[in-house]
């Protein structure tokens, strides 16, 4: 089946666009190819952009609750998962009380980054 379009970048609203990109910045890399007062963009040195886009009235995900539910979230591999949550806690994320599904055989955690968006630690 042949595509009909190329996924261009993944843009989460915020009220600070820098810091939130200066939060993933340190996370998973990077370097950031554009930036002005209401949106960054985020290349990764490959194919993957994330954009964070100014919202005035930015209302956070309420996950799991489904009234202001995910909206959605990133998965980043990690080598060493406890090493990984102590250094993206010291940059203000925070690990959910609610694990799901977690138990000896999971390769997860999942955590909200400043602003409340969710998105997971895994590993091999």
């Amino acid at each position: 089946m042949q595509a009909i379009a190329q996924m261009r970048a993944v843009v989460l609203d915020c009220p600070d666009p820098r810091a939130l990109a200066g939060f993933y910045r340190a996370l998973v890399g990077g370097e950031i190819t554009y930036a002005d007062d209401d949106w960054v963009n985020l290349r990764d040195g490959g194919n993957v952009l994330l954009s964070f886009q100014q919202a005035q009235d930015y209302q956070a995900p309420d996950w799991p609750n489904a009234e202001h539910g995910q909206q959605f979230h990133i998965d980043v591999t990690v080598d060493d998962v406890d090493q990984a949550e102590q250094q993206i806690l010291a940059l203000g994320a925070r690990r959910t009380e609610l694990q799901p599904g977690i138990d000896e055989d999971s390769n997860w955690r999942v955590y909200l980054d400043p602003v409340g968006h969710p998105f997971c630690l895994c590993w091999d």
